[in-house]
């Protein structure tokens, strides 16, 4: 695995567990409201940390965290991601997952051999309107299939939704939550950053409560 960069303790990324973040280098998207280029545009890739760090890294906190996210990027892009999954569920680590949901052939095997215990997927938006966020072209089926694939799991899920002036309506909401069905979906509002894909986006506002309701509404 090539990784980008760690975040050795969270206490809130990872529901009920003291976690460090792990952040897999590579994305095959191009959300333009992605907050971590460094992560994804091959120009602005920092440093890579080699795996041997990692795995020592979480040798050493064994006994102080019990959970290992699993982030990016894209994770499920690196073709030795099952391998190194396996490396964490030895050491005994509870692991979420965070995915686009853009590999469900990978994503299959993964849970076909119980190496998660959360997996978190990001819905873009509407399925109709993914390239306008993603910025590729692509088989929407596939994103569907991982939807699928979770559900029908025994695992702990979430499917979470950023919501994006000027790139988002209520309606995405309401065809989210039509699709997705009684699932647990967190939908919160794009935050003003700096660095972000689409510089475009960079001095956007997020939107306020009382917009953000008019989402949830559509969505409940």
């Amino acid at each position: 695995m090539i990784w980008g960069g760690i975040q050795k303790v969270s206490m809130i990324d990872y529901p009920g567990e003291v976690s460090t973040i792990l952040f897999a280098r590579g994305c095959n998207f191009r959300c333009r409201y992605c907050h971590n280029p460094q992560l994804v545009l091959p120009q602005q890739y920092t440093d890579s940390i080699p795996e041997p760090d990692v795995i020592r890294f979480l040798h050493s906190r064994k006994g102080k965290l019990t959970g290992v996210v699993v982030s990016g990027g894209e994770p499920t892009v690196q073709h030795d991601l099952v391998e190194f999954l396996a490396k964490v569920r030895s050491m005994r680590y509870k692991i979420k997952l965070d995915t686009n949901g853009s590999n469900p052939e990978m994503l299959h095997e993964i849970l076909g051999l119980g190496l998660v215990d959360y997996i978190a997927m990001d819905i873009k938006t509407s399925f109709d309107d993914y390239p306008d966020i993603t910025q590729v072209p692509g088989d929407i089926s596939t994103i569907q299939k991982s939807i699928r694939l979770i559900k029908e799991s025994a695992v702990a899920r979430e499917f979470r939704v950023t919501l994006v002036k000027r790139l988002h309506e209520p309606k995405n909401a309401n065809n989210i939550n039509a699709y997705l069905g009684p699932e647990k979906i967190t939908y919160k509002s794009y935050k003003h950053v700096s660095r972000v894909i689409d510089t475009s986006l960079s001095t956007i506002n997020e939107f306020s409560d009382e917009e953000l309701q008019v989402f949830l509404d559509n969505a409940s």
